[in-house]
């Protein structure tokens, strides 16, 4: 089974995520891993499944203009993010050079500050949309994944990714006979 994870990421977090998602899936077979400004334009040739996951910045989808004046974790007031993962052309980019792909299976993640959903919006649900869009089989609600305010991943998250992870593979596997 090839399993492609595309992300987009600014402090790392999502990152992880999608670094623990191949993890699980690489049990199972091949895995590739992409930022979103790094995926090449034949990535999705022969995928069995396709992880696309991102953080959430006003409500959805980050835009280049959010990743820009996102929150400094040093503090820092002068603009310039100096996490681990610096902003480039995010998923909204990946998806208008994606074009359509027919039938893929996928499954949409984000990362996103605790607490209510109606309070932080989840960027999820937004992949969610575009993956319909483009024409992939969507094979698990979107799931979030939390942060707290200093935009660090809440104790148990990477143990909630594996386990998503797990059943979205396995899910899969049933569906296709293995």
């Amino acid at each position: 089974m090839k399993t492609v994870i595309i992300y987009e990421s600014v402090y790392g977090n999502t990152r992880q995520v999608a670094e623990t998602l191949g993890a699980v899936a690489e049990a199972q077979g091949e895995v590739r891993l992409y930022p979103a400004d790094e995926v090449p334009g034949d990535a999705l040739d022969g995928a069995d499944l396709v992880l696309v996951g991102g953080p959430t910045h006003v409500h959805g989808m980050s835009w280049s203009a959010t990743r820009q004046v996102a929150p400094d974790p040093s503090g820092r007031s002068d603009g310039n993010i100096v996490g681990p993962d610096l902003p480039g052309p995010g998923l909204r980019d990946w998806f208008r050079r994606t074009g359509r792909v027919a039938g893929t299976r996928a499954a949409a993640f984000d990362t996103r500050t605790e607490g209510s959903e109606l309070l932080t919006g989840r960027a999820s649900l937004g992949i969610s949309r575009r993956l319909h869009h483009f024409g992939f089989t969507e094979v698990a609600a979107p799931r979030s994944f939390l942060v707290d305010r200093s935009n660090e991943l809440l104790d148990g998250e990477l143990a909630r990714a594996r386990e998503w992870g797990t059943s979205v593979v396995e899910s899969l596997l049933v569906d296709v006979g293995r």
